[in-house]
């Protein structure tokens, strides 16, 4: 390769995109990246590229990119959670073929998603079409296809990783029985730098795989093996559909449900390579194609597989004692309660039990979903402020059923639920979404509860 060759890479900010332009780079690539955000570039490569700032979906944009360019990697997707993501597809992608055939570019690459004949999910679908846009457009394209990609920031393998970790009981859905054939990151990048050499008549898709077809039970279970974790066991069911399915993921893992649920809804379909044609082309990787636990080991070198399960068991704790507290010190039954004036909208008494309970259940998880996946001094602040929260939280059932003293409970109770609020708004910033209305309905409840001593007291 002539270190006068000019790459473009698309989507850079990625996954794939972030780790592919080192490769060129080292391969003897010139590098320009076509990015929205250039100020958001991997610091470790970003002054070694040019920047282009620009919307993929602007022909201005497009044009001053691909000036010059030998070889166009168009690693793009809407999988954002947004409505009508196959027509904003379709649009950039046939924008960009144009602006690429206009331009002469000699070669585009693209990497797609394995898939068996017939009728796909919609993003399954999307990415088809996208490919098969991108070699009618004149200039010659190599369209990789690969099954979920294993490494560190991959959003296929992170929701992998999270739910193999956080959950050592899985009620699943019957379609994680699909046959799946996953494959290294590593072993991506080696085929996406080698596809920018690839005869100049050669305008087709490759299916791109690691040597083990397994299930998406298979790759849980195995995951967990890998990383030293108990046994996961897994029962499916015939419901729970991919959109269902995306919610709780997002509710479960830091995988957002917009992402979670075209993920999901691929999962319907085998992802099997039917050829290996690639290898007459491009060498396979030296030593050969990384294994789903060699894979495995590569992708979690530098995480910590071992912060749910830390932050689980913190949460667990803080939140148990209080829960424990709360119980001992209230009694409902006390003859100074039952003299009480009490106001005609309070709930009947066993609804308090029931209530407070599922909210211990869900703040207690939701907190360890925080922690788990925030830096450490995050973490170690919202710890804090759950300690905090929960000494409110026995302290009000102190102060009302064991001191008597309804008009300061209410104070506690306020306290409590501006509390509440604050750990709404620290998961908020970890992680959007369901979480953030777990603890907004804990928030309410206190609020709720406030307003009842409040009653109680002006009342007695």
């Amino acid at each position: 390769m002539s270190s006068s060759r000019l790459a473009l890479v698309t989507g850079a900010t990625g996954h794939v995109g972030g780790r592919l332009v080192p490769a060129l780079l080292d391969a003897g690539f010139r590098v320009r990246v076509l990015s929205r955000h250039p100020d958001s570039l991997a610091s470790a490569w970003a002054e070694r590229v040019e920047a282009v700032e620009g919307d993929a979906c602007e022909p201005a944009d497009l044009a001053k990119c691909l000036a010059d360019v030998d070889v166009a990697y168009y690693l793009l997707h809407s999988m954002d959670g947004e409505g009508d993501f196959e027509e904003r597809d379709r649009k950039m992608a046939s924008r960009f073929a144009s602006a690429a055939r206009k331009s002469g570019v000699d070669r585009m690459v693209y990497l797609s998603g394995l898939h068996p004949s017939g009728e796909l999910s919609p993003h399954l679908a999307s990415r088809v079409e996208v490919g098969k846009i991108l070699l009618a457009s004149g200039v010659p394209t190599a369209v990789l296809q690969a099954g979920t990609v294993i490494g560190e920031g991959s959003a296929s393998f992170d929701m992998l990783r999270h739910l193999s970790e956080r959950l050592p009981l899985v009620i699943a859905p019957r379609w994680l029985k699909s046959k799946i054939q996953p494959i290294c990151d590593d072993d991506v990048i080696h085929y996406l730098v080698g596809a920018a050499d690839l005869p100049q008549e050669v305008n087709r898709a490759f299916d791109i795989a690691g040597p083990d077809v397994l299930t998406y039970a298979d790759m849980m279970r195995r995951y967990a093996s890998a990383i030293g974790l108990p046994k996961r066991r897994i029962a499916t069911v015939p419901v729970l559909t991919p959109n269902l399915a995306g919610h709780w993921v997002g509710l479960v893992t830091p995988v957002s449900a917009g992402v979670a649920k075209p993920l999901a809804g691929s999962l319907v379909h085998d992802a099997v390579a039917s050829e290996n044609d690639i290898d007459e082309y491009v060498s396979p990787p030296e030593g050969g194609l990384a294994g789903f636990e060699e894979s495995v080991h590569r992708a979690t070198k530098d995480v910590d597989t071992r912060a749910w399960s830390r932050s689980v068991k913190t949460s667990a704790a803080i939140v148990g004692v209080t829960a424990l507290a709360g119980s001992l010190l209230t009694d409902p039954n006390s003859r100074w309660y039952k003299s009480l004036d009490l106001p005609p909208w309070q709930p009947p008494t066993w609804v308090f039990p029931v209530a407070w309970t599922t909210l211990y259940t869900t703040t207690a998880l939701a907190s360890a979903a925080t922690m788990a996946e925030s830096p450490v001094a995050q973490t170690n602040s919202y710890k804090k402020a759950l300690a905090v929260n929960m000494v409110l939280n026995a302290g009000w059932s102190g102060v009302f059923f064991r001191a008597h003293k309804p008009a300061a409970a209410t104070v506690v109770a306020a306290a409590l639920a501006v509390s509440s609020a604050d750990l709404a708004r620290r998961a908020d910033v970890s992680n959007r979404g369901l979480r953030t209305v777990a603890l907004g309905a804990y928030a309410a409840w206190c609020t709720f509860a406030t307003a009842l001593s409040g009653d109680i007291a002006h009342r007695n």
